[in-house]
């Protein structure tokens, strides 16, 4: 039987799969580190990571031997008995990241959801807001998921348009616009600000300095939970454990995801102190792997490899060398450079019809994977185990690839 090809395997996903993707033509069958390489065996610098699920680098194999070893034991059982990794998992969270319970879930859009529905339980529960009235202020370029909740909040008609009915209850403000935001919380009926302490699939925008700070304090001072979506931007991401610890703010409700389980799993989960957490009781939220001895063994053991291998510094000193060298390329179609840590992206200038995604794909053949989001925007995310040699390296690729497109 003829080995499959690159081509073979993008035909089968057109032909058989559902099309809501838009992938980079490259067929991916194996990782290291920083690398990936395709089924015809060439090697690229990985340098999206699974939208930052990978920052641990691809196969570490400390996560793995987790993965397996639990898995040989006991994989699942439900919630519906304990199981002798949970309250372990739990225990490591709540003392890590300084809250007084954990909420075990899947995915980042599920951890989202929680979060809703610890807001809406918060406020009819301890806020004393009146029934179905709760009110739950987002910024407009928001990213929290895919579920029909989550895109009634979305201001991206992609996101959004022909699945309505929409769920109520949500206020669109600016983001980074903290006088909106103290007009909207003067309402009684507003329970929570959820926001993203930096915009990541929006195309990494970052507020200016204070805004996460202020909003935070805005939030006491009204009675508001003010809720943190770190799925994309936690976990040493932009050069802090959370993008929150820049300004000091701890957030009412943590969400974290993705690198949690360092790309081996789908794991995420919710924080919060016990005032939010145990307005939730037995039967009334749940998920059938939620919680699962693989999920806990995996997420311990991947944020120890974040801690024992200083990838938050790593992160921030590596995210200062590339975008001075990003800054340094000499391209009209660079319009802008901006990130924190190792969560970058370059706004791209369509000239003479070349775009972002003509950029990206000459840069895979070059042998750097990127990816465009909104079309005019490429987010530069490796993971954050990358050497200062290695980003050299990858930054030489980027470099040679504005040379060649010559524009």
């Amino acid at each position: 039987m003829p080995k499959l090809t690159s081509q073979d395997f993008m035909a089968k996903e057109d032909k058989f799969g559902a099309h809501n993707y838009h992938p980079l033509p490259v067929v991916l069958a194996k990782g290291e580190g920083v690398f990936v390489w395709d089924v015809e065996g060439k090697k690229y610098f990985d340098f999206l990571a699974a939208y930052s699920a990978v920052n641990q680098g691809h196969s570490h194999p400390k996560i793995l031997d987790a993965l397996v070893n639990q898995a040989k034991t006991l994989a699942l059982t439900s919630r519906a008995f304990y199981n002798n990794v949970l309250g372990e998992w739990e225990e490591y969270m709540t003392k890590l990241f300084g809250y007084d319970k954990m909420l075990p879930m899947n995915s980042g859009a599920e951890a989202d959801e929680t979060a809703l529905k610890l807001i809406r339980k918060w406020a009819y529960k301890v806020k004393g807001i009146p029934t179905n009235e709760a009110k739950i202020v987002v910024c407009d370029g928001n990213f929290h998921g895919r579920t029909i909740t989550i895109i009634s909040m979305s201001s991206d008609p992609d996101a959004y348009t022909h699945y309505g009915p929409y769920t109520p209850g949500f206020v669109n403000i600016a983001y980074n616009d903290l006088e909106q935001l103290e007009k909207e919380l003067q309402d009684p009926n507003v329970a929570g600000f959820l926001v993203e302490p930096i915009q990541a699939e929006a195309g990494v925008y970052v507020p200016e300095d204070g805004y996460l700070k202020k909003a935070a304090n805005l939030c006491k001072k009204h009675n508001v939970l003010f809720v943190a979506d770190e799925v994309q931007t936690g976990l040493g991401r932009t050069g802090k454990m959370l993008a929150c610890d820049h300004e000091n703010v701890r957030p009412d409700i943590l969400i974290l995801g993705k690198a949690v389980s360092g790309g081996i799993y789908p794991v995420s989960c919710v924080l919060a102190d016990d005032e939010i957490m145990m307005t939730i009781k037995p039967g009334e939220h749940g998920s059938t792997y939620g919680g699962n001895p693989i999920a806990g063994k995996v997420a311990m053991t991947a944020i120890d490899v974040i801690l024992e291998e200083n990838l938050v510094e790593n992160s921030m000193r590596m995210g200062e060398i590339f975008r001075r060298e990003m800054e340094s390329i000499d391209s009209e179609m660079i319009k802008e450079v901006r990130g924190k840590g190792l969560l970058n992206a370059i706004v791209i200038k369509s000239v003479k019809g070349t775009s972002a995604w003509d950029v990206c794909l000459k840069l895979k053949e070059n042998g750097l994977i990127a990816k465009p989001t909104h079309e005019h925007i490429i987010r530069f995310t490796p993971p954050l185990v990358i050497t200062e040699n290695q980003l050299m390296e990858a930054v030489e690729i980027i470099k040679n690839t504005f040379k060649e497109i010559g524009l």
